[in-house]
């Protein structure tokens, strides 16, 4: 069951299961509305806690439901049931409340979040805004100039600043989330205090000097962009509109005049990009390499060092006995006779024409590295990008030839105003020519290394874009 009711004591405690990050699928949204009436309707429960098993509370919505009709309830539905609850209701956070997951917890009457805690908003990194109330209760809670920066920034916003702000009432140092519930529903009951119910308060203070700094910051910095604009226009509605219930209505047409932008589709197609690009299509049971020796200096090894004891992966500077793989760096020499599998680091655009089977590919901002296969067998490169990943390391796999350095040479032989146009008919050429294992790995590359503009999806979608007809 993903939501389940049972009573502490005089608490009613509504629990949500839904591993790995507790996330607002159907069962869920379902399941909080069933527990929800089990809670009221259970008079011994003077009061309700809602919290989430394992390592977060609610992280957001369902990746999985992306793009499928929605299912009744729907979120913003959900959150209004909550809100309207009889009895006090307390949400415990821990891990992350992100997206629907703060909203959740704003539609509850009170929030305590165990230390270490985060929230945000960050529906607008998927070209969204916050379509369950978070544009209407969180100004309502903070003010609209700070509603403003964290919504359009999406940041993540940590526990004491919550706490500062008003987003949370309380960081507790309990151990776990039932704790921190229990405590804090048995203070408001024996306080006798009211419940805070947060579409209550009074709309925030209108704040024309900070809508107009807004609207001047993103004309400068993102002009291009959809979705910001529109979360100001949701925010502005928390001021201007009569009602709790009418600035939802807004909050909701312009969330669904997000959902129909083309940008809104594109950055969701990088954020599945993102999800698997070191994967090995047809490799399973493959594990990282414990003994790592990286021979020769470089800059990335320093990273990699730090990382190590964490990764539980030994890095020497020379080979030895244990050594399952090498990482050899420009200008340093191979060592003689191994016959290990080893990796030639090269820097994007600088081919030193080195044998070995596996070529690492790094770019000056050092967002993501690449990894060819060019002679090795799949398991070993398999082996090797989950080493490199366990290394922390943004990895993507690739074969025979570098997409990387393919498009970082179409990309320079182009005029500024060609650049795009480029780039697109490079990634054309990658794809038939089956360098990559899968298209979207062009479009992560290009987006997050040579700065091809993330809201049209990548290169290699927009060529596709194009050669769709009407």
């Amino acid at each position: 069951m993903s939501v389940h009711y049972q009573r502490h004591g005089n608490i009613g405690v509504i629990q949500i299961a839904n591993p790995p990050v507790n996330a607002l699928s159907h069962a869920v949204r379902s399941g909080l509305v069933d527990a929800l009436k089990e809670g009221v309707a259970d008079a011994d429960a003077k009061a309700l806690v809602v919290l989430a098993d394992g390592r977060t509370f609610i992280a957001g919505a369902d990746i999985r439901e992306f793009g499928k009709p929605p299912q009744a309830p729907l979120l913003p539905d959900v959150i209004n049931q909550l809100e309207a609850c009889p009895k006090p209701l307390i949400a415990a956070l821990h891990g992350t409340a992100l997206g629907g997951g703060l909203e959740v917890a704003l539609g509850c009457h009170y929030r305590v979040a165990l230390a270490g805690t985060r929230v945000g908003l960050p529906e607008v990194k998927l070209g969204l805004l916050p379509g369950a109330g978070g544009t209407q209760r969180l100004p309502r809670l903070v003010g609209v100039e700070r509603a403003l920066e964290m919504i359009t920034s999406g940041r993540f916003v940590e526990a004491e600043e919550a706490l500062e702000a008003g987003i949370i009432d309380a960081i507790s140092s309990a151990e776990t989330p039932l704790e921190a519930g229990l405590a804090v529903a048995q203070a408001v009951l024996a306080d006798n205090s009211m419940a805070r119910v947060t579409g209550q308060l009074p709309a925030p203070a209108a704040n024309p000097q900070a809508i107009s700094a807004m609207l001047e910051r993103l004309h400068q910095d993102a002009a291009e962009l959809f979705s910001p604009f529109r979360i100001v226009e949701a925010v502005e509605a928390s001021v201007t509109a009569e009602s709790l219930q009418d600035g939802l209505r807004r909050e909701r047409e312009l969330f669904l005049a997000c959902m129909d932008s083309p940008q809104r589709a594109g950055l969701i197609h990088l954020f599945f990009a993102a999800r698997s690009p070191h994967v090995v299509p047809g490799v399973e049971k493959a594990d990282a390499f414990k003994h790592v020796a990286l021979i020769g200096e470089d800059p990335l090894f320093e990273r990699l060092q730090k990382a190590a004891q964490k990764a539980g992966i030994t890095l020497t500077s020379a080979p030895d006995n244990a050594t399952e793989l090498c990482l050899l760096a420009p200008n340093a020499a191979r060592e003689s006779g191994t016959a290990l599998p080893t990796i030639a680091l090269e820097n994007i655009g600088i081919s030193r024409g080195s044998d070995s089977a596996l070529s690492l590919i790094v770019a000056e901002n050092g967002s993501m590295v690449e990894l060819v296969n060019l002679s090795a067998e799949p398991l070993t490169q398999q082996r090797a990008a989950l080493t490199l990943k366990a290394l922390r390391l943004n990895v993507v796999v690739s074969r025979q030839q570098s997409l990387l350095n393919t498009l970082q040479l179409a990309s320079q032989q182009a005029t500024a105003s060609d650049r795009q146009t480029a780039l697109e008919q490079a990634s054309v050429g990658i794809a038939k020519n089956g360098f990559c294992y899968r298209e979207s790995d062009i479009d992560l590359l290009a987006v997050e290394v040579l700065g091809y503009p993330r809201h049209l999806g990548g290169p290699h979608r927009q060529s596709t874009l194009k050669d769709t007809p009407l």
